[in-house]
C-alpha cells in the first residue's frame, strides 16, 4: 500500500466515527462537559474520572493523572486495596467493589483500566456502553478477538480508548518512527527486537498451587473473570501461565512491537508469516515474523534497552529506538531534533515508566473527540502480533497470517486460539 492510500485510509477510519450506521452521517455524540452551561462543566473545567484496579500500576497512574482531570471513584475486587489508596492520599472517592457500580456514576467522564490484563476488555466495553471514555492499561487485550471486540464497541458507541504505550506520546520516539517510515535510512532491510519471553502452557487445575483461605473483603471469583476457575493461593496467578497472560510478550512486547508497528507504517494491518528460529539466543530460541512489503522482524536479542524499542536496519544506516530516545549509525542521520523541554519532562526515572503526559492526550481527546495518539485500533493491531507470536510458539511451526481478515491462512488450530472459552458470568457483551 503506498503511502498516499495509507493517509487516504486513516482519514476514512477517523471519519467512520462520524458516521452512523450504513455510512451516512449521524450526529456525533459529544459530553456535557465540552457542551458548557449551568451544571454541565465546559471544556476548560476538570474532567471527573474514576478507576478500575488500584494495584501497583494503577497507583502509578493515579499520581500521574493531569491537573486537568479529578479522581472520584475507584473500584477493586480486593476493597482493601481501593481504601487504602484513597486513605494514603486523603482522598473522599466513592469505593465500589464491583465495577459496574463505578459505572453507574453519572458524573465520571472517563475510566482508568488497570486490572489484571484478562479484564482489560469486559471493563472496557463495558465502560463505553455507560458512555465513559477509557484509558486501558497494556496489554489491551488476552486474545485476538477479544481486541477486535473492544474496536468494535468504542467505534460503534463513539467513545475516545486510548491504549497505555506511552512512547506514542514521546516526542523522540514518534519523531525516530517518522523517520523511518519517511524513508530516513532508506529500503529498511530488517528489524531486530527484544527476544521477549512466552507464557507458560496452561496448567491442569489439580496441579495448580495449594489453596488457601481468600481474604476477608476480597472477590476472588471476580479477580479470576474470565479464566478458568483455581484455589485462591497468595501468589496469585503468577503461575497460570497462558490461561492469565502473555508472558513478557504481551508484557514488554506491547511497547517494542508497537514501536516496530509505527517506524514500519502497519497501525492498521500486520505481519503475514511468523515462524521460529530453533538456534536463537534465549531458552525458547528466538522468533520471527515477516510483512507483506517483505521486511523481516527478528526477535533475538537477549537483554539491553531495546525491550521497549528495537533496531531497524537500512540502506543509508540504522538507528536503534529507545524508550524517549534514539541513537544512529551513522551518526546525526537526524538532523532536527523535537524541542528540548520535550525530551527532559520524560527523562526522570519516574516519567519513563508512568504515563502523565499520555493521559493528557487522553483527555484532550475526550474534548475535541479526535483519536488519540495510541487509539484503540493501534493498541488492538500492536498486542495482536505479540498474541501471535505467542500462538507461534505454542504450536511450534510456521503460520501464515491474514492481517485484514485476522485470521490464519490454512491453519484451523491455530484460528481456534484467537479466542477462548470465557467462564459464565464474564462472557463478552455484544455491541
Amino acid at each position: 500500500m503506498s503511502q498516499d492510500q495509507m493517509s487516504s485510509r486513516r482519514e476514512l477510519i477517523k471519519q467512520s466515527a462520524l458516521l452512523g450506521a450504513g455510512g451516512v452521517a449521524a450526529p456525533m455524540f459529544i459530553p456535557r462537559r465540552v457542551l458548557g452551561a449551568p451544571g454541565r462543566p465546559g471544556a476548560n473545567d476538570r474532567i471527573r474520572v474514576g478507576i478500575i484496579g488500584v494495584g501497583n500500576r494503577g497507583n502509578l497512574l493515579i499520581d500521574q493523572l493531569p491537573e486537568g482531570a479529578e479522581m472520584i471513584a475507584a473500584a477493586d475486587c480486593y476493597l482493601k486495596k481501593a481504601y487504602d489508596a484513597a486513605s494514603k492520599r486523603q482522598a473522599k472517592w466513592r469505593i465500589h467493589q464491583d465495577y459496574r457500580r463505578l459505572l453507574e456514576q453519572k458524573d465520571i467522564d472517563g475510566v482508568i483500566v488497570a486490572t489484571g490484563e484478562r479484564w482489560h476488555v469486559l471493563c472496557s466495553i463495558h465502560a463505553c456502553q455507560a458512555g465513559k471514555d477509557v484509558y486501558v492499561e497494556k496489554p489491551m487485550s488476552l486474545y485476538v478477538e477479544e481486541g477486535r471486540a473492544l474496536v468494535r464497541a468504542a467505534r460503534k458507541l463513539r467513545q475516545i480508548v486510548q491504549v497505555g504505550s506511552q512512547q506514542r506520546s514521546m516526542a523522540m520516539n514518534r519523531l525516530a518512527c517518522d523517520f523511518v517510515r519517511s524513508g530516513g535510512i532508506g529500503r529498511v532491510f530488517f528489524v531486530e527486537g527484544k527476544n521477549y519471553g512466552s507464557p507458560e502452557p496452561p496448567q491442569p487445575v489439580e496441579s495448580s498451587a495449594a489453596s488457601e483461605p481468600v481474604p476477608e473483603g476480597f472477590d476472588y471469583d471476580m479477580w479470576v473473570g474470565q479464566a478458568p476457575m483455581r484455589p485462591y493461593n497468595s501468589k496469585g496467578g503468577g503461575g497460570w501461565g497462558w490461561d492469565f497472560g502473555g508472558g513478557d510478550m504481551t508484557n514488554w512486547g506491547p511497547h517494542g512491537l508497537d514501536q516496530v508497528q509505527s517506524a514500519l507504517g502497519m497501525d492498521e494491518s500486520g505481519p503475514v508469516e511468523f515462524w521460529l528460529v530453533a538456534d536463537g539466543p534465549g531458552p525458547e530460541g528466538s522468533l520471527a515474523f515477516r510483512y507483506v512489503n517483505g521486511v523481516t522482524v527478528r526477535l533475538e536479542i537477549p537483554t539491553g534497552d531495546l525491550q521497549g524499542g528495537a533496531t531497524f536496519v537500512g540502506e543509508k544506516g540504522r538507528i536503534e529506538v529507545i524508550r524517549n530516545m534514539f541513537r544512529t549509525d551513522p551518526p546525526q542521520m537526524v538532523k532536527q531534533l523535537p524541542p528540548p523541554e520535550e525530551v527532559r519532562k520524560w527523562r526522570d526515572d519516574v516519567a519513563l515508566w508512568q504515563a502523565k503526559y499520555h493521559m493528557q492526550d487522553w483527555l484532550d481527546c475526550m474534548r475535541t473527540r479526535k483519536l488519540p495518539l495510541a487509539d484503540v485500533e493501534i493498541g488492538h493491531r500492536s498486542v495482536t502480533v505479540c498474541h501471535l507470536a505467542n500462538i507461534t510458539r505454542r504450536l511450534g511451526r510456521k503460520l501464515r497470517w491474514d492481517p485484514q481478515a485476522e485470521r490464519f491462512i490454512g491453519d484451523e488450530e491455530a484460528n481456534g486460539l484467537l479466542s477462548r472459552p470465557r467462564r459464565k458470568g464474564y462472557e463478552l457483551p455484544v455491541v
